[in-house]
């Protein structure tokens, strides 16, 4: 599904669900679903031309947002698109813009930008169509935030503290504060976040053999801890000849920690033993994106210049030790893992033919540095190091692209967007396996959005897609948590696809807002895990698969009828697949692909006073992960709930209790071992059933 917040975000306000029955708000005479414009001389809501809506902070009052963010996850029909995981930056993938113009930078993206953006900077916020933008990539809903400096320096915070009922330490690291200001033509933003995470799960697990009998019992404890410290900001100044100057950059590291402790009972000659995996990471990155827009002859030019490095060192061991004092067994993989991204690119604008054109060209240099050590005891109990093919190793690639977009209107109600391009990459990968190989793609698209009347909206889209390749992929690696082995394989490909989608945005008015998306793709040369030719398994490419089906977003408003204040959200989101299995040669779905996922939330606000209350409710699946070996499955039953309460004025301060995994979810996992799969010969398998317990959190967000 599409970005949508929870009441685990910490944000000031919770969730695009749990918002806006705005009908209710004494600061707005009619509801802005079934708004259009507002007119900047005195606030009164017109009737739009371009079938645009359009909402302004004094809509959102009830819910004393903090931030840009607050307020565009409240408006009903809309979620944000995170985007970033494209190859290089190409078109915008993301349905979010900030005075016009998409975000630069890819990891610092539309979420981190508008949260860092105070509610006093906010114009308005207006949904128009993407078709209609001469900014290529964009089609459907897209959000636009026009935002002006108040002049001085604004800041917020947010702290949230969480404890559980059994198992996991206290979390009480996790914060984040932010800073803004600027003038007539600057603007500015510094925040400074740590994203802390306490997790873990207790329960048993039991394994069977081949003939479904019995043979060892483990009871199991894991820990998951991890800090997220960040520093971002952004700079934006725009000349006095409309010039327009961005600056945005991150720098920050992620601090994990993981261990299980397994302690296991044979019930056939196996000693009783205590098993216990640790796996850590301590990595450190940083990105920094700028660009630079102006008039050039006929048209704008506008150059963008971006890089990201990561440098991530790993480390897992698992050793288990005998109550019968048999010397101990185990091993260690170490692994420093150095990735960088250097992007340089250039869009041309300019009007022409009854429309606009964008000539779009960009160089893309990524590579993935790798070292990495396998340790494991031998018979008296000592680490010896052990030849580990493949799993040492440097990929690079350099990449050139080139596209031309077309926008235009075909009627006052009937936007076009087509774009024709290609890229050239080279791969090169050193090692045992290495090799340089040279691929020519062709890509593009063609999109078209109907504004049917003043409350539907459909759009549509054609797309030829290049996908992005793992170069861990690449690579040959270790799990040894699940005693699973991937070897090299240099001959993956990046996978390509025809997608076919169609949205639908009907509103309801006073009621809420209806949005339908179906869709299927046609993917050649999908990354699975094949066997490869010398003996073992990896990630490799299977020449065909598709994929379809769809998404819906219903948000029913209830003051209308008398409900002041009652808003209900749900998401549903189905899809089913299909791909031969390249071992068996039969069809089956894409491994591990989330097939269902379904968000249901609920709001109320109590009219004229500062209290609210709402729950949370999710339940997702996937299909089975699927191995030359083996076969898993990860299930969450019976799905996760939460319940909250909220007061939004404590001495100026939000304050936000809630109450998780109120149904007791349990996190369960299910493997099959096969010594032969093709044969259906079953070596052993695993039953894992887990639980969690029950969360209680406390959330406190404020302005100065």
């Amino acid at each position: 599904m599409r970005n949508r917040p929870s009441f685990g975000s910490g944000i000031a306000i919770v969730g695009t669900c749990s918002a806006l029955a705005l009908a209710a708000a004494p600061v707005a005479a009619q509801d802005p679903v079934a708004s259009a414009e507002v007119d900047d001389a005195d606030g009164a809501m017109s009737t739009s031309t371009e079938a645009r809506r359009s909402f302004v902070p004094a809509d959102f009052a009830r819910f004393a947002p903090r931030n840009a963010l607050d307020m565009a996850r409240q408006i009903p029909g809309f979620s944000i698109r995170e985007g970033g995981g494209d190859r290089g930056l190409g078109q915008a993938d993301t349905n979010v813009l900030i005075n016009g113009r998409r975000i630069s930078g890819k990891s610092n993206g539309p979420v981190d930008a508008l949260q860092r953006i105070p509610v006093g900077d906010v114009v308005r916020l207006e949904l128009v169509d993407g078709a209609s933008l001469d900014i290529g990539g964009l089609s459907g809903q897209v959000l636009n935030v026009t935002v002006s400096s108040s002049g001085g320096i604004a800041g917020q915070f947010r702290y949230s503290a969480e404890w559980r009922s059994s198992g996991v330490p206290f979390r009480w690291g996790d914060g984040q504060i932010s800073l803004a200001g600027g003038g007539e033509q600057t603007e500015w933003s510094l925040s400074l976040e740590n994203d802390a995470g306490r997790r873990g799960d207790a329960g048993f697990e039991q394994v069977f053999d081949a003939a479904d009998v019995l043979i060892d019992t483990r009871e199991e404890q894991s820990n998951f801890n991890s800090d997220r410290p960040t520093l971002s900001g952004s700079f934006a100044r725009t000349a006095d000849n409309g010039n327009v100057f961005n600056l945005t950059g991150e720098i920050g590291g992620n601090i994990f920690r993981q261990t299980e402790l397994s302690q296991r009972s044979g019930t056939i000659a196996a000693s009783d033993r205590v098993r216990t995996f640790r796996s850590s990471e301590d990595e450190f990155s940083y990105e920094v994106g700028v660009d630079y827009a102006f008039g050039f002859g006929d048209g704008q030019l506008k150059l963008i210049a971006y890089h990201r490095y990561e440098d991530s060192p790993t480390r897992s061991a698992v050793i288990t030790e005998f109550a019968d004092a048999s010397v101990p067994e185990g091993s260690v993989f170490a692994r420093d893992a150095d990735e960088g991204e250097t992007i340089l690119r250039s869009e041309y604008s300019f009007a022409a033919l009854d429309g606009d054109f964008q000539f779009a060209l960009e160089g893309v240099k990524n590579f993935l540095d790798i070292n990495s050590t396998f340790e494991e005891r031998d018979a008296a109990g000592i680490l010896q190091p052990i030849a580990f093919d493949g799993a040492t190793a440097r990929v690079e690639e350099d990449r050139a692209e080139t596209s031309l977009t077309y926008s235009r209107a075909l009627s006052s109600a009937l936007q076009l967007q087509v774009s024709a391009g290609g890229e050239y990459s080279k791969i090169s990968q050193t090692g045992v396996a290495g090799q340089t190989r040279t691929f020519w793609r062709p890509k593009g698209f063609l999109s078209l959005d109907w504004d049917v009347n003043a409350s539907l909206d459909l759009s549509g889209r054609i797309e030829r897609q290049v996908g992005q390749l793992q170069f861990f992929d690449f690579i040959a690696t270790t799990n040894l948590d699940q005693d699973r082995v991937n070897v090299t394989n240099a001959d993956l490909v990046p996978p390509q696809s025809w997608l076919f989608e169609v949205e639908a945005t009907q509103s309801l008015g006073a009621f809420g807002s209806l949005n339908l998306r179906g869709f299927y793709e046609d993917i050649s040369d999908i990354v699975d895990q094949i066997p490869i030719a010398g003996g073992g398994q990896a990630p490799g490419n299977i020449d065909s698969a598709n994929v379809y089906g769809f998404e819906g977003e219903l948000t029913l408003l209830f003051d209308t009828i008398g409900l002041k204040g009652l808003r209900f959200d749900t998401e549903l989101e189905y899809s089913t697949s299909e791909v031969l299995d390249p071992l068996l040669g039969t069809p089956r779905e894409i491994s591990g692909r989330r097939y269902i996922e379904f968000e249901t939330e609920i709001r109320q606000d109590f009219i004229g006073t500062p209290w609210a209350i709402g729950g949370f409710f999710r339940f997702d699946e996937a299909r089975p992960s699927v191995r030359i070996d083996e076969i898993a499955q990860r299930t969450e039953s019976p799905g996760f709930a939460r319940i909250f309460v909220e007061h939004k004025d404590v001495l100026g301060l939000t304050v936000r209790g809630r109450i998780g995994n109120i149904l007791d979810r349990s996190n369960n996992f299910d493997r099959t071992i096969f010594t032969d799969r093709t044969a259906g010969t079953v070596d052993f398998r695993e039953e894992r059933r887990r639980r969690f317990g029950t969360i209680y959190s406390i959330d406190i967000e404020g302005s100065f």
